[in-house]
């Protein structure tokens, strides 16, 4: 009886071309060629959600890799080169952000050391919301771009950045292209120099050495695999700075994310009907036969109750009682959405980021412990301006927003009183009053806003701008149509006069020409400047230790999906080491390689490499007479640090002999015998001097009975295996390590069909072969068209299963 047992299968509709298993729970992500992301269950590979491909992330996944806690899964697109976060529970893009290459291969990891100075900043990190109020949540209609923000009863930035300690999402691609983004977001470390097309990559978990797996191009043009080990020791050692410095600059970049999904907020409660009045003004100017100033006509109209029959045409004919109402309750409406967001939001946003960065700018000044990381105190105290010059701008805005509403309020009462008289209808008691200040306030309202303005039209192919409001938020680079008037103001006049004053740092440029949005776009390249330099820091002191070539790439495999292909990288925590598996089927079918290096590149490790000798792994349960029989390994993933999950191919054996097998590894780490490896030479070409270990595997193993495995993908945390076929379509899943669990079979069969109640999917076995394929299929269809409820229910059945966990 084979010690792991199969708990689901199924034949896919699309190809699949990544897999990863959650570190937390029993579920797996696959990206298909499609470009669709789907989340299964481990109990019969039950659907849990799908994310359709879409313009806005990319049709063209690459990579895949789930957050040390679960909650989080990030995945790369080739075509929008860009990197998705999303959230588990409710398949929700949380954040994206763009890579200048395309990724190919990403690994999320964990520090796990423990300090003194690290316990201190975790039990402090929570300080800023005793100073900070909470930020407001977007309105629920804006769900274009990003949900962040728009969750009721949550902290979005929080739930983003998840837990304190720190965690590293490392990307690697072509030309040399690596980064690693603190909490996945925030780009620490460009890397430069990594030769080749990145194949696999392992950060190991107290930070000493990258381990890469790369693609190189020899002089030949053969593809050639190498082992690159890149010494991250200024990480390592400065590790309770990096990690405060890190948190400080992704909350920065959340922050910076919120004011900008605020503006587009406000642009989208602006509306074109604003824009009416400057509109139908102009054409009445070039249709008008007299010479008359249109401020001259609306005047006299105030002032004697007359008009001309052109300006009567335009009020009864064109703008309509009905229109100059509507006109009104838009500029109303909208005015105080606007006044409402840059209140709540952009205020409280930026004075946030005010805090973190002034934060930050403390940090810089302990040169001793930061300037390594490369903070710069200038570049920060630049970014800190750029924030001031916002603020000031938004209340700016809210000035110009106050001073319109008052001043339309009054225009539109008067004109609606005088078009009401024009028609001879009944004009209500309340609005027939108007006082000597409101007919000089109305006065001074026409005087400054309604002349005529040539170099305006030539501009913007019109004579006026009533409305004062929409220049600031147009995302463009020219200078405002109508500044804020600012004669008689005493401090701007105090400012001028006094040099001092005006070259003091302590003073915000109010940048008065500008728009908001040009501010922003100021603000958010001081504040990328400040963000970026750490990263180069931090890249130009990583450091090339070890550079092993080991194999070139058999032509027949060619056309593999690069993303399963071995060698496979693992970082054992305990032991501080990286470990690196591998096949050289052209030097040596029937042998497994094993590589292990320090994570301190400058530690020796003895016995180093070993091949293990696959050719008797089964020899006790395949029938041959002979004692050796002819066995390849077609995929090999480390299950933990002791044992390795391997797919073996028995050519000579009936049905194609394709075995799933558990291969423990303490006789081949015991091995005594020394490698002299020899630099000059590639590792194939000294192949046969490598120290040989047989294995033999026990009861672990089992035959895979029609079907063409090829792949494997493993979670020795949670005992799950999910085999893939060569076609990439047929999967299988198993339960390892099944007798030490004996106990909770009951438990789990429950739970089993508990989850296949909840989630109502109709996604089940019905055979074997192509028939099976198009059932599943079919099933597939059907689940997506009920997507919504299945959605909802499996959220809520997650929600459940982890608080179950966690108790």
């Amino acid at each position: 009886m084979p010690a792991f047992r199969q708990v689901g299968e199924k034949q896919l509709p699309n190809p699949v071309l990544c897999m990863a298993w959650s570190p937390k729970r029993d579920l797996i992500a696959l990206a298909n060629t499609t470009g669709e992301l789907l989340l299964h269950r481990l109990a019969n590979f039950q659907r849990v959600w799908s994310l359709p491909p879409s313009e806005y992330t990319g049709k063209e996944i690459t990579a895949l890799a789930w957050r040390p806690d679960g909650k989080i899964l990030a995945f790369s697109v080739g075509d929008t080169k860009q990197v998705v976060l999303c959230d588990v529970e409710k398949a929700e893009i949380l954040h994206l952000f763009p890579v200048q290459n395309s990724v190919s291969c990403m690994h999320w990891m964990e520090v796990i050391e423990e300090s003194s100075a690290l316990s201190s900043f975790y039990n402090s990190e929570d300080e800023s919301k005793l100073f900070l109020p909470k930020l407001p949540t977007l309105p629920k209609s804006y769900s274009t771009t990003s949900k962040i923000f728009s969750e009721e009863k949550s902290d979005e930035i929080m739930n983003l950045l998840g837990e304190v300690r720190l965690n590293i999402l490392v990307l690697g691609g072509g030309s040399g292209f690596v980064e690693l983004y603190a909490y996945g977001m925030y780009k620490i470390a460009t890397l430069t120099g990594v030769p080749g097309t990145c194949r696999s990559l392992s950060l190991s978990s107290d930070l000493k050495s990258l381990s890469v797996i790369t693609e190189i191009r020899s002089v030949d043009n053969n593809p050639e695999i190498c082992y690159i080990q890149l010494d991250t020791g200024l990480l390592s050692d400065c590790l309770p700075e990096v990690t405060r410095m890190a948190r400080k600059f992704t909350h920065i970049s959340t922050l910076l994310q919120y004011l900008r999904l605020s503006l587009t907020c406000m642009c989208e409660a602006w509306e074109d009907i604003l824009m009416q009045m400057d509109l139908r003004l102009t054409k009445f100017v070039q249709e008008k036969n007299t010479s008359t100033q249109v401020q001259d006509e609306f005047l006299e109209l105030l002032l004697w109750g007359q008009s001309s029959p052109e300006l009567q045409a335009l009020l009864m004919n064109q703008l309509t009682v009905k229109g100059l109402k509507k006109l009104g309750q838009s500029i109303e409406s909208s005015y105080s959405s606007i006044q409402k967001l840059v209140i709540s939001h952009l205020q409280s946003g930026s004075e946030a980021l005010l805090y973190h960065l002034s934060e930050v700018k403390g940090m810089s000044l302990w040169k001793q412990k930061f300037q390594p990381l490369g903070l710069d105190s200038a570049a920060i105290e630049d970014a800190i301006t750029a924030v001031g010059s916002f603020s000031l701008k938004a209340n700016e805005l809210l000035q110009v927003i106050d001073k319109s509403m008052k001043n339309f309020k009054a225009f539109f009462r008067w004109l609606y009183v005088a078009m009401l008289r024009m028609c001879e209808e009944h004009v209500p008691p309340e609005l027939n009053k108007m006082t000597q200040k409101d007919i000089a306030f109305v006065a001074d309202f026409l005087s400054e806003h309604f002349s005529e303005n040539e170099e305006l039209f030539d501009r913007k192919g019109k004579y006026f701008n009533v409305e004062r409001v929409g220049q600031y938020l147009k995302d463009e680079d020219e200078d405002l149509v109508s500044p804020p008037n600012t004669k008689g103001n005493q401090w701007l006049k105090f400012l001028q006069e006094s040099t001092p004053l005006k070259e003091s740092p302590l003073l915000f440029p109010s940048f008065p020409q500008k728009s908001l949005h040009f501010v922003k776009r100021m603000m958010e390249s001081v504040i990328e400047l400040c963000l970026q330099n750490p990263a180069e820091v931090i890249g130009k002191s990583v450091k090339q230790a070890v550079f092993l070539p080991l194999y070139t790439v058999p032509a027949s495999s060619e056309n593999t999906p690069r993303l399963f292909e071995l060698p496979s990288l693992w970082n054992n925590k305990k032991a501080n080491m990286h470990y690196v598996v591998f096949c050289m089927p052209e030097i040596s079918p029937c042998k497994l390689y094993l590589l292990r290096k320090g994570t301190d590149p400058y530690r020796h490790i003895p016995n180093s490499l070993m091949s293990i000798d696959l050719s008797n792994v089964l020899s006790h349960h395949l029938d041959d007479e002979d004692d050796k029989v002819s066995i390849h390994c077609l995929d090999a993933r480390f299950y933990d640090d002791e044992m390795l999950t391997v797919v073996l191919h028995a050519p000579e054996e009936e049905n194609g002999g394709r075995i799933l097998a558990q291969l423990p590894l303490g006789s081949a780490l015991s091995c005594e015998t020394e490698f002299n490896w020899d630099p000059s030479l590639r590792l194939d070409q000294q192949s046969g001097a490598i120290p040989c270990q047989g294995l033999v595997v026990g009861n672990q193993w089992r035959d895979l009975e029609n079907m063409k495995a090829q792949f494997v993908a493993v979670n020795g945390i949670r005992k799950v295996a999910c085999v893939l076929s060569a076609n990439l379509r047929h999967v299988r899943v198993f339960e390892m390590d099944v007798e030490d669990e004996e106990d909770e079979e009951g438990a789990e069969s429950q739970n089993a069909s508990a989850d296949q109640d909840g989630l109502e999917m109709t996604m089940t076995n019905r055979g074997e072969g192509d028939g099976a394929g198009e059932a599943e299929a079919q099933d597939e269809d059907e689940a997506e068209e009920h997507g919504g409820d299945v959605c909802q229910k499996a959220e809520e059945h997650l929600e459940s299963e982890e608080a179950l966990e966690l108790s």
